[in-house]
């Protein structure tokens, strides 16, 4: 019998294809995608609705002193094929949410998912935060709206028992929203709890938004622990910080494109960015142009070559310190 025709050395070479070609695929249960022009689109969760795979950050549309240089900023990004608005009741005192509201004036509010999220730990409180956020929006319905800052263990219990999830379903009753959804960044603990609450009292959320990049992997990982739950559901798993707020590339480990490539090849509806400049809203879309998605082994290179810093904690301050959590600094708007 010849080399060729051992069944011991077939069964190895069999492994160690087995093991390239895991190796070489890209991460597993990424929604369904297509390409159109220079932009990427995905199916949000069980919707059937396909949004852009990167999205517009709400909360950097507020920082020009200008405000129509965000109304510029917005307005390109939806030329250009981005359709996923990120937004929050709170983000400069409401600022950021009246630019996005003019921005989208002139038959662009109908060009794009628009999503904003809500501080509210109260059923009134969350009712008076919808239609505020409305108001400013200028809109009569938003397409997702999301409870904020899941980030203290309390925040689940609070969303199912005092009252901010009977508010969502009476906005949606009445036309006000038409998804819902969570959002958190301090640790995947709180946003396991929220999933363990929802299925006890079986209401299913349409998509859930957390830190996805490089260093998430090696530290309080939600991609590890959070993506897999969410993929078994169904739920859209939206991706922020992929930068880390600018934290990865200012390491110099990692540039930004292969930060956004790295959150763009992990089972994301969509990855998040912030652009307060018209040449960061060129990073982005030069992402999503360029865009191919990573293998197993391309990503693991980059998280290898990022486990010594991610591990300190140091470059995601908004897991390991109150800097980011608004409602911390904040209570009155919780209620």
């Amino acid at each position: 019998m010849s080399a060729n025709d051992n069944p011991n050395r077939r069964e190895l070479i069999g492994a160690i294809a087995t093991t390239t070609l895991a190796a070489s695929l890209p991460a597993a249960g990424s929604p369904q995608e297509t390409r159109s022009g220079d932009m990427v689109y995905r199916q949000f969760g069980k919707t059937g609705i396909k949004v852009s795979a990167i999205g517009l950050g709400g909360s950097h549309i507020g920082n020009p002193k200008d405000e129509n240089e965000g109304v510029r900023i917005v307005r390109t990004a939806i030329d250009r094929g981005i359709t996923f608005m990120d937004n929050c009741w709170d983000y400069h005192d409401g600022k950021s949410e009246v630019v996005m509201g003019k921005a989208l004036r002139d038959g662009y509010r109908e060009k794009v998912f628009l999503m904003t999220k809500f501080d509210g730990r109260t059923k009134d409180a969350t009712a008076r935060q919808i239609n505020e956020s409305l108001k400013r929006l200028g809109t009569d319905h938003i397409d997702l709206m999301q409870y904020h800052e899941n980030i203290r263990l309390e925040d689940p219990d609070r969303f199912f028992d005092d009252g901010p999830v009977e508010a969502l379903l009476e906005a949606k009753k009445a036309g006000k929203i038409r998804f819902i959804g969570f959002t958190g960044h301090k640790d995947p603990v709180v946003h396991l709890r929220m999933l363990d609450l929802a299925a006890q009292h079986q209401f299913h959320f349409d998509s859930a938004q957390m830190p996805i990049n490089v260093l998430d992997a090696n530290f309080r990982s939600f991609t590890k622990e959070v993506v897999p739950r969410l993929i078994s559901q169904g739920i859209a798993l939206l991706g922020m910080k992929p930068l880390a707020e600018g934290e990865i590339p200012r390491s110099g480990l990692v540039t930004a494109i292969e930060a956004l490539h790295y959150a763009m090849s992990q089972p994301t509806t969509v990855v998040i960015t912030g652009c307060e400049t018209m040449d960061r809203l060129e990073q982005a879309l030069e992402a999503a142009r360029t865009f191919k998605p990573m293998t197993k082994a391309q990503m693991a290179a980059l998280t290898d070559k990022t486990k010594e810093v991610a591990l300190t904690g140091r470059l995601e301050k908004f897991k390991t310190s109150n800097v980011f959590d608004g409602t911390a600094k904040n209570p009155q708007w919780m209620v």
